[in-house]
């Protein structure tokens, strides 16, 4: 971004925050050319073994989810401390209220400066993770379904990402303190966050497989690449009872006492087909979120600034 072509407050925000910027312009720089030197080292054709199963590969894609998992949080605390808390506890905010700067404007080019970068940078790293995603998605631990997966592989993220910027502007002004509003607002955002995460497998109804009782039996043929939820056995008359039901009376897992009337087993599961249905919808609901927290952010704002 060139503060050439800014003026105002958005000048004066880019430079104040011009090394950070550039930071982040320089991570993502960096983590694609990590990437692409890993898929080339950790390559069949570059090793000697041709069983290579790209190690060294799965071990940066793991850090990369961890990584990305984090980075809302990162974003808010951001915002939430040197942004905002941090020139409303030190008073230089007053510097630009003289300066014919109402304080939405001052407030609002700090959002849209750092939204400008964060979503872009966010975009490209997703794009980033799925490079090397192309070469382990679908193995163990890289389900689209897994923690840190999920999130890098669709606009979930990007959306979480303005929910921080959103919870960062408005935890900021309501402390006032930089170090405490870095705190509270990763804490907030990852509360809100996990409790999206346990709501999320319920967005959409989970279809249900059914598998006969018997003999060896281990239950209905679930694809490898399902979220797989809950799983038990079925009465004649429709009703779920739990997976160790008929063990609990005979101690033998497949034998069920005639007058419990077990006809089969089920499994509820989401395929993968879910997946883009699952992210959209979690998208528009934190973007609503994010909204929410803005409009907040604001409110305050005119309460104490009118």
């Amino acid at each position: 971004m060139s503060t050439l072509t800014l003026k105002g407050p958005y000048w004066v925000t880019v430079r104040q925050y011009r090394r950070t910027l550039s930071l982040v312009v320089g991570a993502v720089l960096l983590s694609l050319a990590s990437m692409v030197a890993l898929m080339y080292m950790d390559s069949p054709t570059a090793g000697t073994d041709p069983n290579f199963d790209y190690t060294v590969l799965r071990i940066a894609m793991d850090w990369a989810s961890s990584a990305m998992i984090l980075l809302p949080l990162v974003v808010g605390a951001f915002v939430a401390g040197p942004m905002v808390a941090r020139e409303l506890e030190s008073g230089t905010y007053k510097l630009a209220l003289t300066q014919s700067v109402s304080p939405a404007r001052w407030l609002g080019s700090k959002l849209l400066t750092a939204g400008a970068v964060i979503v872009p940078a966010t975009v490209a790293l997703i794009g980033v993770y799925r490079l090397g995603w192309g070469n382990v998605g679908g193995t163990w631990s890289f389900q689209w379904h897994e923690a840190g997966t999920y999130e890098a592989t669709g606009p979930v993220l990007v959306a979480q990402v303005l929910l921080a910027l959103g919870l960062g502007a408005l935890i900021g002004q309501l402390v006032r303190r930089t170090v405490t509003a870095m705190a509270l607002t990763g804490l907030v955002t990852g509360l809100v966050l996990l409790l999206l995460g346990q709501l999320r497998w319920s967005l959409m109804p989970v279809q249900t497989l059914t598998g006969p009782l018997t003999e060896g039996s281990v239950g209905p043929d679930v694809p490898v690449s399902s979220w797989q939820g809950g799983y038990g056995l079925l009465t004649a008359s429709g009703d779920r009872l739990p997976s160790d039901a008929c063990w609990q009376r005979t101690e033998v897992w497949d034998v069920c006492p005639a007058d419990m009337n077990v006809v089969a087993q089920y499994w509820d599961h989401h395929p993968a087909s879910h997946h883009w249905p699952i992210q959209l919808i979690e998208t528009g609901i934190v973007l609503a979120l994010a909204a929410l927290a803005l409009f907040a952010a604001f409110r305050v704002l005119r309460a104490r600034h009118p």
